[in-house]
């Protein structure tokens, strides 16, 4: 004979989804303000912004105890649970987007040193507007990697994706011209370095919101899509869309 109190399971069930909804609301909170310090760092260095910089230092330490805060709700809901299915690829999606966004905490941080060391050199601007460029265009992605995590959004998720290329052409063609500056004025090649690692940084960022938006990808679709081609990914949703 069957025991169970239906009212007991509705609970369980009710307090499941509540845990499953905080776990996002936490990775969304960790998102914005990741975002935050990339966009923190990039102004501080366009605005000679001392203050800004050592801030997105020193802020790099909450980003990390979010991270640890999220890892530990996620274990608990993984004992206490044992979630299945889609529920499962939920957690597991969280838990590896809190590894890329601590990630991003990380390179924006480097970001700023650099702008202490450029300050306190008194070095010029050349290379600032590739910074900005570039900045906007990976904060843009991890927005939308962030937004397509809200909606569950493949799409939106394929299209970060794709940017990713975009990133790494300008990022490529940034340091060309950067290389070619170094080469005809010795005295700029300290600075130029500095820039250079920002750019690098940058470049990084754009590869953690693509992984984001990859999470995505197998959280709605079931599909893991690392290293496989974009377009290839973008036919199989495509196809299996067209069969729903």
């Amino acid at each position: 004979m069957d025991t169970t109190n239906p009212h007991d399971n509705q609970h369980i069930s009710r307090q499941f989804s509540q845990e499953l909804e905080a776990l996002k609301a936490h990775l969304l909170q960790m998102g914005g303000l990741v975002e935050k310090q990339v966009q923190d760092a990039t102004r501080s260095l366009l605005e000679a912004d001392t203050e800004l910089a050592q801030r997105v230092v020193t802020n790099d330490r909450s980003v990390n105890d979010l991270q640890i805060s999220i890892d530990n709700e996620c274990t608990l809901v993984l004992l206490r649970r044992q979630p299945a299915a889609t529920d499962l690829r939920l957690v597991l999606a969280v838990t590896r987007a809190t590894s890329d966004l601590e990630r991003i905490g990380d390179e924006a941080s480097k970001i700023a040193r650099n702008v202490l060391d450029l300050i306190s050199k008194n070095s010029g601007s050349r290379g600032f507007v590739e910074v900005r460029l570039i900045s906007e265009h990976v904060c843009r992605m991890v927005r939308d990697s962030l937004n397509s995590f809200t909606h569950f959004d493949a799409d939106l998720a394929l299209q970060v994706v794709r940017e990713d290329e975009d990133v790494d052409s300008e990022y490529r063609s940034a340091m060309r011209s950067l290389m070619t500056f170094m080469m005809e004025d010795n005295r700029a090649i300290s600075p130029i370095l500095s820039i250079m690692w920002m750019l690098r940084s940058l470049e990084r960022i754009g590869d953690h919101a693509s992984n984001l938006a990859e999470y995505v990808i197998y959280l709605v679709k079931g599909m893991d899509v690392r290293h496989q081609d974009i377009d290839d990914v973008a036919n199989h949703i495509k196809v299996n869309a067209q069969q729903d």
